[in-house]
């Protein structure tokens, strides 16, 4: 029985997104890294210090990325609580995120993010009428490492606009083309309207 007492919230000391590639080789299931790491992924270069590191699986795959994370303790986090999983008990439902402890460092390396989209489909959580081919949602850098479309993480980033989501969105703005411009404006539009993020995201022609 693992007898370590609770790791604080803060205990962080998350891995590079090539270290998960690297654990992650060879897992057939659809996942790819998201929130600020993956807009630097985008960028190609680290603009600003992550204090986690955060990736998304199909909430169907969690056994199979639990299998191959064998050194890692997992735990359900919600609504400010976080709670050890018994060793084959999977996240209650409405639980989308699984911190992943490293037991020997006493420290947290991940969180695992759980969607309910398909293989071929992105779903976005906040309004699941928001719909993309997965194809189109999630990209490769160089190197191989999966990471969501920067239009898609600047929509999340949107509901909070904590002073790194706004620093985040300044900074992408100018690098998103048309097509990624018009698809998040259009899907601010409708989960969160009157934001200010939409005088940023005039309406151009198609």
């Amino acid at each position: 029985m693992d007898t370590a007492p609770p790791l604080p919230h803060d205990a962080w000391s998350a891995w590079h997104p090539r270290e998960l590639a690297d654990r992650l080789a060879g897992v057939p299931q659809p996942w790819c890294v998201v929130g600020g790491w993956a807009l630097d992924l985008w960028h190609g270069v680290e603009t600003r210090p992550h204090e986690d590191l955060e990736f998304t699986i199909l909430r169907a795959d969690f056994p199979a990325f639990r299998a191959v994370l064998p050194d890692l303790r997992l735990h359900a986090a919600d609504d400010g609580k976080v709670w050890p999983l018994a060793e084959n008990e999977t996240p209650p439902a409405g639980v989308a995120q699984v911190w992943c402890a490293d037991v020997a460092a006493r420290c947290w390396r991940v969180d695992m993010m759980l969607e309910d989209g398909t293989p071929e489909t992105w779903v976005y959580k906040r309004d699941p009428s928001i719909r993309r081919p997965r194809g189109e949602m999630v990209r490769l850098t160089e190197e191989g490492i999966a990471y969501l479309a920067p239009e898609a993480v600047l929509l999340f980033k949107a509901k909070h606009r904590r002073d790194k989501d706004e620093a985040d969105f300044s900074r992408a703005l100018p690098k998103l083309n048309e097509a990624e411009r018009r698809w998040l404006r259009a899907c601010i539009a409708r989960a969160f309207p009157g934001h200010a993020w939409l005088d940023a995201l005039p309406v151009t022609r198609p």
